[in-house]
């Protein structure tokens, strides 16, 4: 199949082509540009001058805007393909036992190959610090990592996850994390839900840990000295000096989960390279608490505790333009080029020659009006 893209404004990596055109043939995108001839076999598509952009990549997302991924994976899948989320890693969180991990992991692969963009998944868990985070008294993994727990989760998903979350204060983390390296080589670690100290985070940056987890969210500080009041240092605090490191970033209308002003603190000290949108949807269902009100796209457990979010990468990327005044390019970048490159993937995240044609159309609010998954429409 051959598809030309005409009178679109392209979103590449660093800059804009406007009124440009793009190909795509047996689902890679074969030119980029403008103004170039364009053979009488190809299908037409008008984008109308609106935004031609990668699809979205959703590296941390547990639900739809109601339900879980393991509830109904492909309805959940299509909500976020609705709103231009091409590839998406459903999030399995730390509450589940060991068969639930496994279980879950198996019904993720049956649904890979019922959806178009089911990808893989993110384990947020199962060695979180127990403190921290949503649901927090259902955790069943408060003892010592002990392979006999961890390992047939290790072997199942040792094809399938992307991301393996840890907290480097829990006891036997570095056996765990071994036999992650050992069972996938690419294994990518993420610090969450922890308040380990700095030296804790680094120990495990040679084992590939990269990524702190919805930054400034459920992490804790270690306080060095018995005042209280002379601040602390933890995860959040490695992320931000480490320059290989990315941080994942729930951003919601409110700027809630992370405030304006740290999203502006973490663009001018990370850098628009290594800044990750996440939705971080959950489906929580516990009442709104005091002081929230007007507040609809966070989630809270029936505890009064922040569950994730309802958003969807549409809206963070709309919501961080609004927070920081980042522009198009820089926000569709965080939540395209940069998830694609922290998890090693290489062939999507970015309009260029030889690329994957995952694209949409969107316009300058970020409304989502076609959805194209290797070069064919599937919204």
């Amino acid at each position: 199949m051959k598809t030309a893209f005409i009178n679109a404004n392209i979103v590449l990596k660093n800059e804009i082509i406007e009124n440009g055109a793009l190909l795509v043939e047996d689902g890679v995108i074969t030119r980029v540009g403008k103004d170039f001839p364009i053979a009488r076999d190809f299908a037409y598509v008008d984008v109308e001058g609106k935004y031609l952009a990668p699809g979205f990549i959703d590296i941390h997302t547990h639900a739809s805007d109601r339900k879980f991924f393991m509830e109904a994976p492909e309805e959940c899948a299509k909500y976020h393909l609705e709103h231009g989320t091409t590839s998406v890693y459903p999030a399995l969180y730390f509450s589940m036992n060991t068969e639930q991990y496994v279980a879950a992991i198996k019904q993720m692969k049956e649904a890979k190959n019922n959806t178009v963009n089911i990808e893989g998944v993110y384990l947020e868990g199962p060695y979180l610090n127990p403190k921290f985070g949503c649901d927090k008294e259902h955790c069943p993994w408060k003892d010592k990592a002990d392979p006999e727990k961890f390992m047939p989760i290790v072997d199942e998903a040792k094809d399938f996850a992307v991301v393996y979350c840890v907290a480097p204060e829990r006891e036997g983390i570095l056996d765990y994390v071994k036999a992650v390296r050992e069972a996938n080589p690419n294994a990518v670690f993420s610090v969450a839900h922890s308040e380990a100290a700095p030296e804790q985070c680094e120990a495990l940056i040679p084992y590939g840990l990269k990524i702190g987890t919805h930054f400034t969210d459920a992490t804790g500080k270690v306080h060095r000295w018995p005042d209280v009041e002379i601040v602390g240092v933890g995860p959040d605090e490695v992320v931000l000096l480490h320059d290989e490191m990315y941080a994942e970033l729930i951003v919601d209308e409110f700027g809630i989960h992370v405030d304006p002003y740290m999203l502006k603190l973490a663009r001018k000290v990370k850098g628009d390279d290594k800044l990750i949108l996440i939705s971080d949807a959950y489906a929580a269902d516990g009442p709104v608490p005091e002081g929230y009100d007007g507040v609809t796209d966070i989630n809270f457990d029936w505890t009064g505790e922040i569950a994730g979010s309802k958003i969807n990468l549409a809206s963070a990327v709309r919501n961080m333009m609004k927070h920081t005044g980042a522009g198009i390019v820089e926000a569709v970048r965080m939540a395209t080029a940069n998830p694609a490159t922290a998890i090693g993937v290489t062939d999507r995240g970015e309009i260029k020659e030889g690329m994957k044609a995952d694209l949409i159309i969107i316009d300058d609010k970020i409304n989502v009006s076609a959805v194209f998954k290797n070069g064919e429409q599937v919204i």
